[in-house]
């Protein structure tokens, strides 16, 4: 079973398909072409044993053979005619009128004898020949008494008739399903057109890693979807090829300023212990506070880039129902650290919202460190929380209006903040941790200036029962 099974199983898509139909197509034709046989094999015997019935001998001639059958010694067998009558009489004594001999079966001796009024059955006569036989009861008036008179056909009229319809039935039926086959062959080559087309997509991007491929999309049935679906992929695949290799190329741009600071530094102090001439306390610890500064941004620009390697499908971790308020003063006490000579304005109302902690509070510590770091000297910052919308103002020199649209993108920096530490990914986190927690963020310029950053997260200002 495992051979042909595999045998069909390692064959084309529509090989297996022509098979299939051929295959059904065969049951289906043999299957109506038993039917047709068995039931005109019936019907020719109901005509045959009707015929039977329908050629009943007259009294006279009944009369006149039984005395010769009772009178002779011998059954007197002439020839001719389609029919063979025989006379059974009470006594088992059997004369045949016909081409054979027929023995006689014990249902014609009780109908000579008058326990059933007729018997039919199929008997083979003496020279081999399949004979049907209709017996009835007929008085015989020369003999006074009752005789059995059995009429019989050859079987052989039905048989040669049957084995004709046989071998049309046959013929008809290889020509079905040869041309069924065919006809499967050329469906399973026109319907599966599309998919060679995928296949040959597929096998072209696998070879040349090309993902502009795609695939004309025709109709509304299930290739079609499957092409819709194909060109959705390659679309998105090549979306997220282009934004790795930005990724890439924006992290080595941001990584080589930091890196080539360093490494000049290193080598300044390098180049100091290998020829003994020691620099200057001063200029030696506001090196080392360099490169301590230098390492911190590398730290937190690694740090970035594997927030935002992560797939936008992935949480960062479990959400869970936290109190945003909580998180914010967290945030807002390690702001107040990197900007000690800010005034803080807070008004925070309660509300919980359903995020990853860890995330939730890093976001919202780039936020306010945006506003730390464009805060003008001894500026104030002003921070509300009212039912789930989180307002970060600053006084800084503000946002213009034709870079906004910006302001979330990976990298970007505007130019009055090149030179500020940082690596322009604060605000895609934020971006993309509000997104993950069904929330929106946005950017916005006051008309007395400075920079308002407006986060709105769904929650509630109690926590659920659950929580």
């Amino acid at each position: 079973m495992s051979g042909p099974l595999t045998w069909f199983r390692s064959r084309p898509l529509r090989s297996r398909l022509a098979l299939l139909t051929a295959t059904a197509v065969a049951l289906a034709v043999a299957g109506v072409s038993l039917a047709c046989w068995f039931v005109t094999r019936a019907q020719l015997e109901a005509e045959l044993d009707s015929s039977l019935r329908s050629s009943k001998l007259d009294e006279r001639s009944v009369s006149q053979l039984a005395l010769t059958c009772a009178q002779s010694g011998e059954s007197p067998v002439p020839s001719g005619g389609s029919y063979t009558v025989q006379i059974v009489l009470s006594s088992g004594k059997v004369c045949t009128y016909g081409t054979s001999p027929i023995p006689a079966q014990p249902d014609d001796l009780a109908v000579a004898r008058g326990q059933i009024p007729y018997a039919l059955h199929t008997t083979k006569a003496e020279n081999g020949g399949e004979m049907r036989v209709y017996t009835y009861a007929q008085p015989s008036l020369a003999l006074q008494q009752l005789v059995g008179v059995s009429v019989a056909r050859p079987l052989a009229e039905i048989d040669n008739s049957m084995t004709t319809l046989a071998w049309v039935l046959l013929l008809v039926s290889g020509v079905g399903v040869v041309g069924a086959g065919a006809a499967g062959l050329w469906v399973a080559r026109t319907g599966l057109e599309p998919v060679n087309r995928l296949t040959g997509a597929v096998e072209h991007v696998a070879a040349t890693e090309d993902l502009t491929v795609r695939i004309p999309v025709e109709g509304e049935d299930e290739i079609a979807r499957l092409s819709r679906s194909f060109n959705a992929m390659t679309a998105a695949l090549a979306v997220s090829r282009d934004r790795q290799a930005q990724l890439i190329a924006d992290a080595g741009h941001e990584l080589r300023t930091p890196l080539t600071s360093l490494r000049t530094n290193v080598e300044l102090l390098a180049r100091s212990e290998q020829t003994g001439r020691a620099l200057p306390p001063e200029d030696r610890r506001a090196l080392m506070a360099s490169v301590k500064a230098q390492m911190t941004e590398l730290a937190a620009l690694i740090g970035d880039l594997q927030e935002l390697a992560r797939p936008d499908a992935v949480q960062p971790g479990p959400l869970e129902v936290v109190p945003l308020h909580t998180i914010l003063r967290s945030a807002l006490d390690r702001a107040r650290l990197r900007g000690p000579e800010l005034t803080f304005r807070t008004d925070l109302a309660p509300w919980y919202v359903r995020a990853e902690p860890a995330g939730l509070e890093r976001a919202l510590v780039n936020v306010l460190d945006n506003a730390v770091k464009f805060s003008p000297p001894r500026g104030t910052i002003e921070v509300t929380l009212m039912r789930g919308e989180l307002t970060v103002r600053d006084h800084g020199p503000g946002i213009a209006p034709e870079e906004l649209p910006h302001v979330f993108d990976r990298f970007w920096r505007s130019p009055s903040a090149r030179g500020l530490p940082g690596s322009g990914l604060g605000l895609s986190i934020v971006a993309r941790t509000v997104q993950q927690a069904g929330g929106t963020v946005t950017l916005t310029t006051p008309e007395d200036g400075g920079t308002a950053a407006v986060l709105r997260l769904p929650g509630a200002p109690t926590p659920p029962p659950e929580a």
